[in-house]
């Protein structure tokens, strides 16, 4: 059986509509192997296509898919099959798939609720996706948004707009490489716990590489951004308890599975005193709307052992927050929760190339450690700041090694505003280039316990 096919030969063609495309281009898809598109031009499509199993889909040069409104509003451009039943796919292909969003940009959670990435997987393995392009985020969508996977490869994206470029639910063993992000939210978001909205399951994003990616300016250096270049977010919940108080996206573990709070981002507490049993979708009990999301009873999320390395940072803004939500839209930890301790972070060869004066770490979640290795910094501080929700903080340990300081006069190097936090500070082979420079710490109303080179400091 020929396990080759050119998509034009099912109908997908330029001169096309967008319904006769997006049926053209599923015909292709489902008879899986190797689906090519070779004629240069732009293919309008105006529903989501899907993807299976040992299948590749390879856009030629001069290809774009620009998104169009000929029926309904739709969210994702392709979406795995095995998304919408929660079963895995294995071994996707996608090559130089350029997306204009052309305005699309919309959340429909028709397929998957919590999952709106223009390209989206949710239950896959073996994901490899090459040379993706998208210009025009808007405000609502993300550009790739992969969520329950092992094996995933995301190499050569340039991603500009308004939204995440790469946002990630739970999964493991993971690539991000040779990446040009221009983003006002996250270029990277490594989110094991998220908003009710923001991810269809919860869990720990683990074992991956982040490299060779720049956080660009755009030209518009002053323009404030509500992201980083790399949110790493955890979370913990608890059992559900008759008369607990819950609000917008809190989960709770009952039989065996995860249910979470549906509601508008209003600040309203509840007092919940039936508890959810329903196996699938949503429930309305004690006027409070409880959404199914998953049938493995987790109680923590976050990001552990997660390499960066050779990341440009040209965009003036918090390079990595290591992060708690807790707002009106989402509190990643419920009061008394386990403890949800993210792990082995490192981040080597990074570069701040701007010369505004912006946190390099924000860490307002438990982390055992922390290494930054032969980086360059300039006006940029460690902060440890609370979360309202925690009442204690164990220690952290922070180790630089190799750092270049490119900083006249003082700089603050570690600050605390944690009330009893602990951390050890460890600097060695560090490098000051200007002769009055000199690091200094702010240990607040706890300790920092500092072994280090750097004058100031010893």
């Amino acid at each position: 059986m020929n396990r080759w096919a050119d998509a034009a030969d099912y109908g997908f063609h330029p001169e096309a509509t967008g319904i006769e495309n997006a049926k053209a281009l599923q015909r292709a898809l489902d008879r899986g192997g190797t689906v090519t598109v070779s004629r240069p031009g732009l293919y309008k499509l105006a529903q989501t296509v899907y993807i299976g199993s040992n299948t590749s889909l390879i856009f030629g040069y001069g290809t774009t898919v620009q998104k169009v409104n000929e029926a309904v509003a739709f969210s994702h451009v392709l979406l795995n099959k095995g998304a919408l039943t929660r079963s895995w796919d294995e071994h996707i292909s996608i090559e130089n798939l350029h997306i204009q969003v052309n305005g699309m940009d919309i959340r429909t959670f028709r397929d998957v609720f919590g999952l709106h990435g223009q390209l989206a997987f949710f239950y896959a393995r073996d994901v490899r996706i090459t040379g993706f392009r998208c210009l025009d985020l808007g405000s609502a969508q993300y550009g790739i948004h992969v969520c329950t996977f092992e094996d995933l490869l995301i190499q050569d994206t340039v991603i500009k707009g308004m939204k995440d470029g790469i946002h990630l639910g739970r999964g493991k063993r993971f690539r991000i490489t040779d990446g040009r992000f221009d983003t006002y939210d996250d270029a990277v978001a490594l989110n094991g716990h998220d908003y009710d909205v923001g991810n269809p399951e919860l869990g720990w994003i683990e074992e991956g590489v982040i490299e060779h990616c720049y956080d660009l300016s755009g030209g518009e250096e002053n323009q404030p951004c509500v992201g980083y270049f790399c949110r790493i977010l955890a979370g913990a919940w608890t059992d559900w308890r008759e008369s607990m108080e819950v609000q917008k996206s809190d989960t709770v573990v009952s039989g065996g599975r995860l249910y979470r709070v549906k509601a508008e981002p209003d600040g309203q507490r509840y007092i919940s005193r039936t508890r959810p049993t329903h196996e699938q979708g949503t429930a309305v009990l004690d006027g409070i709307s409880w959404t199914m999301v998953q049938r493995d009873p987790v109680y923590t999320a976050g990001v552990r052992n997660v390499s960066f390395r050779h990341i440009y940072l040209h965009k003036a803004r918090p390079a990595f927050s290591i992060h708690f939500d807790n707002d009106r839209f989402s509190r990643s930890y419920y009061p008394a929760a386990p403890v949800p301790r993210q792990e082995h972070l490192v981040f080597e060869q990074v570069r701040v190339l701007h010369s505004h004066p912006t946190p390099f770490l924000l860490i307002n979640t438990p982390v055992d450690m922390v290494s930054i290795l032969h980086s360059v910094l300039r006006d940029n501080v460690i902060r440890f700041t609370g979360n309202q929700a925690m009442e204690q903080y164990p220690p952290t340990t922070v180790q630089l090694t190799g750092c270049v300081f490119q900083k006249k006069g003082q700089m603050l190097l570690v600050e605390n505003e944690v009330d009893g936090k602990e951390i050890r500070l460890l600097t060695s082979g560090s490098v000051e280039m200007e002769e009055n420079f000199s690091a200094v710490i702010n240990q607040g109303t706890g300790a920092i316990r500092v072994h280090s080179d750097m004058r100031g400091l010893h």
